[in-house]
């Protein structure tokens, strides 16, 4: 059973160490069916511009709204990865999936983040095609997987400053997806929340020019314009049947 105290995709996180992982790789080709049993996973506001391309962004209805990209339509389906565990080709992959199996894990105070790896993921393997150290010493790719999620985590907290905002102007509103396919089948998608663009447009001039440069106002947008992606979406669902 997974912790559902644990994030998103991880089972058995811990420290990567270079006594306890010497003999342990990343598989050279990884596989994302670990992500094919999900319909959304958070959003970074960095991300937002490629992602309206492909995905809806909403806010999760939550006391700390988060950004997330939808996948799919029913909650346990993911439509951009096959059966294979390959993402759909020229379709954006978000960070948060192309960051797993690493992750950062905050010490008790909350004064330190350790690397960490799942110990549980399918692409930690043994040997040495692709360690994670070699002669005790970081290799290359476990000092780009520190970069990558140390950028992941400013990331964050830029994030969560935007969405916070978003919530604190009222901006958000309920939002309720009733879908019709052509098979007759229907699909309801509810518990998410969308930025009212009238609610935004309404917004003082000061604040307006408050949110330019905080880099905010571009966020809007791409959320504006990733709306119309459902029409993907509903496509894709066709499709896959």
């Amino acid at each position: 059973m997974t912790d559902p105290t644990l994030p998103l995709f991880y089972k058995s996180p811990r420290p990567l160490l270079a006594d306890r992982d010497g003999d342990r790789s990343l598989r050279t080709e990884v596989s994302l069916a670990f992500a094919a049993g999900t319909n959304s996973v958070p959003l970074m506001a960095a991300e937002f511009t490629a992602a309206c391309k492909h995905y809806p962004i909403l806010f999760t209805d939550t006391a700390a709204a988060q950004p997330v990209a939808l996948l799919g339509l029913r909650a346990a389906e993911n439509l951009f990865v096959d059966a294979d565990g390959r993402w759909e080709e020229g379709a954006y992959i978000p960070a948060y999936v192309r960051r797993y199996p690493f992750i950062f894990l905050e010490s008790a105070d909350k004064s330190e983040f350790t690397l960490c790896i799942d110990e549980a993921a399918d692409a930690v393997i043994e040997g040495r095609d692709n360690p994670f150290f070699v002669d005790g010493q970081p290799t290359e790719l476990t000092g780009n997987a520190l970069t990558f999620v140390k950028e992941f985590q400013a990331q964050g907290v830029f994030t969560a400053e935007f969405a916070q905002a978003v919530v604190d102007a009222g901006l958000l509103v309920d939002k309720r997806a009733d879908i019709s396919l052509v098979n007759g089948e229907r699909l309801s998608l509810a518990g998410f929340k969308v930025i009212d663009e009238v609610l935004f447009n309404q917004l003082p001039a000061e604040e307006l020019l408050a949110w330019r440069e905080r880099g905010w106002l571009g966020l809007v947008y791409a959320h504006l314009i990733s709306i119309s992606s459902w029409t993907g979406l509903v496509d894709r669902q066709v499709r896959r049947g």
